[in-house]
């Protein structure tokens, strides 16, 4: 294992839902090996109410969500990203932004729960649902041996994990 916390970042278009859920899963249970991060290519300025209001329900600390643009992380003295995951669903026709650099990338589609519309209990679902979905994957993510699999191994996985989960859920 590195001598420092594998850094991650979440990326999606609006950084009000997804990717801030995807943070703060992976910041839970990443103990300590893994550092989470979050940002947009078109920040929505604020963080979806139901997204506060689910990590809240689910004991999250919601001090650090705050919706951002990934310029801050390609600044100079930005952490160095390890990984870097695109959360968007192109079945929507999202823009999915594109990391340049040398991370390893996947992209983990999910649908947008901030798009649903419906009754409370539909949008709260979709909500739920995106938990669901991006707690399976950053479980399984965690569970990697990072140290003992060779780049294209690693690569193929992280890969899997966004197409593989996504048609069993």
């Amino acid at each position: 294992m590195s001598d420092r916390p594998y850094n991650i970042l979440f990326l999606c278009t609006g950084n009000s839902a997804r990717s801030i859920i995807a943070e703060a899963i992976l910041n839970r249970i990443g103990q300590g090996r893994f550092r989470a991060f979050s940002a947009g290519s078109q920040p929505k300025g604020t963080v979806h109410p139901y997204t506060l209001q689910l990590l809240k329900t689910l004991n999250y600390d919601t001090s650090f969500a705050r919706s951002k643009n990934w310029d801050e992380f390609a600044a100079p003295e930005a952490p160095k990203m390890d990984y870097v995951f695109t959360v968007c669903d192109n079945a929507a026709n999202e823009a999915c932004p594109v990391w340049p650099g040398q991370p390893m990338t996947a992209h983990w589609g999910v649908p947008d729960p901030a798009a649903v519309e419906g009754t409370e209990a539909e949008k709260h679902f979709a909500f739920d649902d995106t938990y669901r979905m991006l707690n399976h994957r950053i479980s399984i993510f965690t569970s990697l041996p990072m140290t003992s699999l060779d780049m294209m191994a690693l690569q193929k996985r992280l890969d899997e994990i966004g197409s593989n989960t996504q048609k069993a859920e």
